[in-house]
């Protein structure tokens, strides 16, 4: 039965939801699949690049104004970026809080060391640290170009060009790219299992799948800079 509180009410279903560890798994899967989803929207936007500027520039165009005539300039993309903010926070706070209750229920360390986890297991926490100070860079160096010295408003394709034009460029996305290939090779098979996807049966398959996710998103995303700089994208 539930608690009540303070004032004598019982918490809300989604208040008790959220309380709970299940809940707070669930809402990072959920979050995670959307934030997965996003992924692979952009990575294939993106591989357009290789097409050239006329048709990377346009699909940048197309989706400032994606919705039209039925949404207003812009609101497309602001309703993504919603959606896709909500997600990340969603899923940073219920990671943080799920990490926070791990510590407190075994304050003391084991007698024995249990046995080592999995590279993209024991390296998720960092990734995801990784990830979000990434996020923060690609959007000061491609969104409001900051940080892009060689920026040239209202061409993306040449923006693109000039990022990784430059070592530093070139080393932060990679890196970024790598923790986030673990991410999801692990973060994919966690929210199969939360979800109540996973099986002994399936188990196998699930594991190929997100193994597969990790394997693509990568090798998209990293063939932008790799073309950059040999030259295949100039």
């Amino acid at each position: 039965m539930a608690l009540a509180t303070r004032t004598g009410r019982r918490p809300s279903t989604t208040r008790t939801l959220w309380d709970s560890t299940v809940g707070k798994k669930s809402v990072m899967a959920v979050s995670g699949l959307i934030m997965l989803g996003y992924l692979v929207v952009h990575m294939l936007g993106n591989l357009k690049i290789f097409f050239g500027p006329q048709e990377f520039n346009g699909y940048a165009h197309w989706l400032r104004h994606m919705g039209e005539p039925f949404l207003h300039s812009h609101w497309g993309l602001w309703a993504a970026r919603v959606v896709l903010l909500a997600a990340v926070v969603a899923h940073a706070v219920s990671a943080y809080q799920l990490s926070r209750r791990d510590i407190k229920a075994r304050p003391v360390k084991y007698a024995h060391k249990r046995r080592r986890a999995s590279y993209a297991t024991r390296t998720m926490r960092w990734g995801g640290v990784i990830l979000a100070l990434f996020i923060v860079w690609h959007l000061l160096d491609l969104t409001t170009l900051t940080v892009n010295e060689r920026a040239w408003a209202g061409h993306p394709y040449e923006n693109v060009l000039a990022t990784f034009s430059t070592w530093y460029g070139n080393a932060l996305y990679l890196t970024a790219m790598a923790a986030l290939g673990l991410h999801v090779r692990h973060g994919f098979w966690s929210a199969a299992q939360t979800l109540g996807a996973g099986s002994a049966r399936r188990d196998r398959a699930l594991k190929l799948l997100a193994d597969a996710l990790a394997l693509v998103l990568f090798a998209g995303f990293v063939s932008v800079p790799v073309a950059v700089m040999t030259g295949v994208v100039n």
